[in-house]
């Protein structure tokens, strides 16, 4: 009897010390359970060291009436940022007009396509800096559309390349403001003088370096009344910058 407590007391020692064992820190030090290992954290800090951050505004233009408040053709007196330079594109993009009223949510000043007979496209130089569109950046606008038409975001490069984004925009209900993420957009180039796509799409294209930023409806306006035509009131733009 006494040689079964000895045996069960060498036991219970036994156990304690390997459980002892099993719970001291590892080479001089420990971490705490779920903590991530000393790679992982210097994984972690090469790899940005935190999530991704939006950047700021970049550029916001909410076009300007001329003084009799009528529908006129847009021209570069119609950007009420003074920072902006107007660059179109498509074979009469100079159609394009301006008209709405200051303050009137039900018809803001903007941008209209409806006399284009063909494509057209609006798209705003910043005079200092070229655009970094790369990581968080973001388009946000302001529009209203008729028929089947809807605006992509279009963007010309460093390089003078100019592509044209595969997400649109737009509703034929009411005035809705919308964003388009350029991270999630894949590409067509565009032919500037006519505005129209060309070649295969592209899942990506570099967009750290960017000179222009701007829509384009790719489809002839139908004139005045219900038909087919885009309007565009403010637009918005996020941004880093890059100095010219």
């Amino acid at each position: 009897m006494r040689s079964r407590a000895l045996a069960l007391t060498v036991f219970a020692l036994f156990g304690a010390a390997s459980i002892a064992a099993a719970q001291a820190p590892q080479g001089g030090g420990g971490r705490a359970a779920g903590a991530p290992a000393a790679g992982a954290r210097a994984e972690g800090a090469r790899a940005g060291g935190g999530p991704a951050r939006r950047p700021a505004l970049f550029f916001r233009e909410e076009w300007k009436q001329n003084e009799k408040g009528d529908e006129h053709p847009i021209t570069q007196a119609s950007v009420a940022n003074a920072n902006l330079e107007l660059k179109m594109y498509g074979p009469n993009a100079a159609e394009m007009a301006i008209t709405g009223k200051a303050g009137d949510e039900n018809n803001p000043i903007h941008v209209w396509t409806g006399l284009c007979t063909g494509p057209c496209a609006v798209l705003l130089r910043d005079k200092a800096n070229y655009a970094d569109l790369s990581g968080l950046a973001r388009i946000r606008w302001n529009t209203k559309m008729s028929g089947y038409h809807q605006i992509r975001p279009v963007v010309k490069l460093a390089d003078g390349s100019v592509y044209v984004g595969d997400q649109a925009d737009g509703s034929t209900r009411d005035w809705i403001v919308s964003e388009i993420s350029f991270a999630n957009l894949k590409w067509l180039k565009v032919d500037p003088a006519r505005a129209v796509t060309t070649g295969n799409i592209l899942d990506k294209i570099d967009l750290t370096k960017v000179d222009e930023v701007g829509f384009i409806d790719l489809m002839p306006g139908s004139g005045h009344g219900a038909g087919g035509w885009v309007d565009v009131a403010e637009i918005e733009v996020y941004a880093n910058k890059v100095a010219r």
